[in-house]
């Protein structure tokens, strides 16, 4: 099964190691001992992690050290942005939409626009 960035991602226990590791990289033992959960349930993750691109293991000595890859973080980026583009154009519109009952509103009683 080819897994995706967005996989890897949508698991809060992977969200949390790619944030530990993204300081600095760290053995395997020392990733699993910030979790509640098995060195196996914490390999499993790592092993989706290294499946997606987000994570590369390198071997030193008789350590493994997981790195942090998050140049793959850009997909998540760029599919963000393109619902940012949409939201911001939605905003303006509401904000144009606000000052033009605003405006009408101080017509109706009379009130002038002041300019500072």
């Amino acid at each position: 099964m080819r897994r995706d960035t967005f996989q890897a991602i949508a698991d809060p226990t992977r969200r949390e190691i790619i944030r530990m590791i993204a300081k600095q990289p760290l053995n395997v033992n020392a990733v699993s001992e910030h979790f509640e959960v098995s060195r196996t349930a914490i390999y499993k993750h790592i092993k989706i992690l290294t499946q997606c691109g987000l994570v590369s293991i390198r071997q030193q000595g008789r350590e493994r050290f997981c790195e942090a890859r998050l140049e793959k973080l850009s997909e998540v980026s760029d599919w963000v942005d393109q619902y940012r583009k949409i939201w911001m154009d939605r905003l303006d519109s509401l904000e144009n939409y606000l000052v033009e009952l605003q405006n009408h509103k101080n017509k109706k009683h009379g009130k002038r626009k002041t300019s500072r």
